[in-house]
């Protein structure tokens, strides 16, 4: 049986967690994705210790909150946003042996599950009798010690594979700072060098783009990984700051 307090807060608990968990799912940046499961996670905790299970809710926050999203965004930024992937089939029939592989497994979870039988749980105070962590100590290594290996094998293997994703063979040497130098100049492509951000704009952050003579914003002086991410100041928002600026030279002029 719950109280009322304890229902307030599962019920306000619950709408966050699911909140999080769509703006997981929906959301188009990597970053918002990562702040809606710590918040999620960092919820969940709080159930978590609400339940009684004080040991577990806190290493929830820490462990999974900061050491989880921090090897998550690491990911994000060793893979990147703009990675190619290539369509070719290099394994023939994969599909199909993935196919009948995942209905095997969902079918057996199916029937695991509906075979799975609870009997009615026993008060918090006899499963903490020996205290939190004892209890949660005997569980871990001992009767679910195989599953807490598992788990900690596929952690070890998703960071194995985003490394092998993030790398990538050089065929050719990487050429010197002499050597970029000497073809712009045989092309005469940017030999100057690209522009800076924020050169001659209102302000010198690296998502704004630096202006030409003429007013204009160019797309050439930011990253190409903050246009990818949509994250770069849209040439229309520079509109009514360069009539503003035109407006100002003409009365300079007039005066």
């Amino acid at each position: 049986m719950m109280g009322t307090g304890e229902a307030f807060l599962f019920w306000v608990c619950g709408t966050l967690m699911v909140l999080g968990a769509l703006g997981l799912v929906f959301s188009k940046r990597a970053v918002y994705a990562a702040l809606s499961m710590a918040l999620t996670m960092i919820v969940l905790g709080i159930v978590y210790i609400a339940q009684g299970a004080e040991f577990l809710g806190l290493v929830h926050i820490f462990v999974y909150t900061g050491a989880v999203m921090m090897l998550f965004l690491f990911v994000v930024m060793l893979v990147g946003v703009d990675s190619s992937e290539s369509m070719v089939d290099t394994l023939k029939g994969h599909k199909w042996v993935s196919l009948i592989v995942g209905i095997g497994l969902a079918a057996l979870l199916i029937s695991s599950i509906a075979a799975a039988s609870f009997g009615p749980a026993p008060p918090i105070s006899q499963m903490n009798a020996e205290g939190n962590v004892t209890g949660l100590a005997y569980l871990i290594y001992g009767r679910y010690m195989w599953l807490f290996q598992m788990t900690a094998m596929l952690l070890i293997v998703a960071a194995i594979a985003a490394m092998v994703l993030g790398h990538r063979e050089r065929l050719l040497p990487k050429p010197t700072q002499k050597e970029w130098s000497e073809r712009r100049v045989r092309e005469n492509r940017f030999v100057a060098g690209l522009p800076a951000p924020g050169v001659y704009a209102r302000h010198n952050a690296v998502d704004t783009p630096a202006l030409l003579p003429d007013g204009k914003p160019s797309e050439l002086s930011v990253s190409r990984v903050l246009a990818a991410r949509q994250q770069i100041q849209l040439p229309d928002d520079y509109t009514a700051a360069d009539d503003e600026i035109t407006r100002e030279i003409e009365e300079g002029s007039q005066r």
